[in-house]
């Protein structure tokens, strides 16, 4: 295990060395998470909690579910939300997105947000080490996710993702049944650089037209380490807003 600080050092977050580690897409996520005030936040496969928290402790309006199949990432996102004083706010079911979200006996919530595996298809990269399968590998591809989102949310209320650039058409594709109102930010490691990672936002049965938004570039071509924008976002100093 290693303890380590983000959002400013204002989380604690303990994590295994090995696995999936929270990292940038956790800190993009929850610096995107805009509940309305006193609105409640479900988090599909919370992992150990990084976005759940960073997104609480800037939230501090909100109540936020964390959802996890790991029984091992459930009870250590348990511990974390205990060691930075958020079980008042904060709680995490263990479930899995391909179980009904009528069994989890939860009311649908204001926004739904996710991080889900980046791949489906085994045979697109080389295996994954086998403690990370779960973070690397959607077991019902990214339909089961999108499904799983519709169904935890409200009429009116946000679906939030972040995934790879090149499952844009997908993603848009799975939730354009039943919502709307899409906005899209690209995440570019760099200016010059294609866009590795997009950002989506959608309202379930929204009619708005789709909405493509300013790009947040990551790193600079030399020099710093991150932007200026982007350093404000991992320090917790700025959000990524939508309109």
């Amino acid at each position: 295990m290693t303890q380590d600080r983000v959002l400013g050092g204002r989380v604690v977050l303990r994590q295994g060395v090995n696995g999936y580690r929270a990292g940038m897409d956790a800190a993009l996520l929850a610096a995107a998470c805009q509940p309305p005030a006193g609105g409640r936040v479900l988090e599909a496969g919370c992992g150990v909690g990084g976005a759940l928290l960073a997104a609480a402790v800037r939230r501090q309006d909100a109540s936020f579910t964390g959802l996890e199949r790991d029984a091992a990432a459930a009870a250590l996102a348990r511990e974390n939300i205990a060691a930075n004083g958020l079980s008042d706010r904060v709680e995490v079911h263990e479930g899995d997105v391909a179980t009904p979200f009528s069994r989890l006996a939860l009311a649908p919530f204001d926004l739904v947000m996710a991080n889900p595996p980046f791949f489906d298809d085994p045979g697109a990269l080389r295996a994954p080490a086998p403690e990370k399968r779960g973070a690397w590998m959607a077991d019902g591809g990214l339909a089961a996710w999108t499904a799983f989102m519709l169904r935890a949310v409200r009429e009116g209320g946000g679906v939030l993702m972040i995934h790879r650039a090149d499952r844009l058409a997908d993603i848009l594709a799975l939730l354009a049944p039943k919502a709307g109102s899409f906005q899209v930010r690209p995440i570019h490691p760099r200016a010059e650089a294609p866009a590795k990672r997009v950002l989506v936002r959608a309202i379930k049965t929204g009619k708005a037209p789709l909405v493509l938004l300013p790009p947040l570039v990551l790193h600079p071509t030399e020099g710093a380490k991150h932007t200026a924008q982007a350093e404000a976002i991992l320090r917790g100093e700025a959000d990524l807003p939508w309109l």
